[in-house]
């Protein structure tokens, strides 16, 4: 189980303190699948990085299945099985998709095993294998590449930032596909920002984030009916993936 407890993240900035996460308790069950939605600029993405270490909270208790990780780095969370998807995924000249997607598994991973994962993002695999992870990609290629090596390793906790933006309607769809596999199997605990009513609908709960505060946290059928009463256009969940 992750728990969050009073978990709080401000900057300073032009001589005061901006609150960036306010004061949140959150609790997210082994095998559940969390989407955590709200307006732009609410605090999702600062929520996550703080769950992942990639900054850590300025007051409150960060816990993984009972030990305190409020401390530890990126590394020592990737080691106890917490894994993270970009928005805005890196690039690696010189290194080959497989030799990425093994990585991530750990070993060496068989090529009819990189192209499963692929093609659950919407890709064509064969065509993809030997491809360097380079400018020769466009942005949707590295996101769902990203989000293939979150799937090619044996995670318990994977998070994903927005996998639906930059991807085209065909990719989103494989990507949906294969969210709802990973929830049948209930194997890992899944928490993804989305403002998409297909990832949300799929979901067990969803947690609203919004000015840093968690304002709303439910079930799908509590939850899902009030954004659209009260979110609207502050939160625009039925945007369509890129046409790209």
């Amino acid at each position: 189980m992750l728990e969050l407890k009073s978990v709080s993240y401000e900057v300073f900035d032009e001589g005061k303190n901006i609150d960036i996460v306010n004061n949140i308790d959150l609790e997210v069950p082994d095998g559940e699948f969390l989407v955590i939605t709200g307006p732009n600029g609410g605090g999702k993405s600062t929520l996550v990085k703080l769950i992942m270490g990639l900054i850590k909270p300025t007051s409150g208790t960060i816990l993984f299945n009972g030990q305190n990780i409020t401390n530890l780095s990126v590394t020592d969370r990737a080691h106890l099985g917490i894994g993270y998807a970009f928005q805005h995924p890196a690039r690696f000249k010189g290194l080959t998709v497989h030799k990425l997607l093994s990585i991530a598994h750990g070993g060496d991973l068989p090529e009819d095993e990189c192209c499963a994962y692929l093609t659950r993002v919407g890709l064509c695999s064969k065509d993809y294998l030997h491809r360097e992870i380079d400018s020769s990609l466009s942005g949707g290629e590295i996101k769902r590449i990203e989000i293939a090596t979150l799937m090619a390793r044996e995670l318990k906790l994977a998070i994903y930032d927005e996998p639906e933006a930059g991807i085209d309607l065909w990719s989103f769809s494989m990507l949906v596909e294969g969210f709802k596999d990973i929830r049948k199997g209930k194997k890992e605990t899944v928490i993804i920002i989305s403002h998409q009513e297909r990832i949300m609908r799929i979901a067990d709960r969803i947690a609203v984030v919004s000015a840093g505060r968690l304002s709303d946290d439910g079930p799908v059928n509590e939850i899902f009916p009030k954004l659209i009463d009260k979110l609207g256009n502050a939160c625009d969940f039925r945007q369509k993936p890129e046409e790209q």
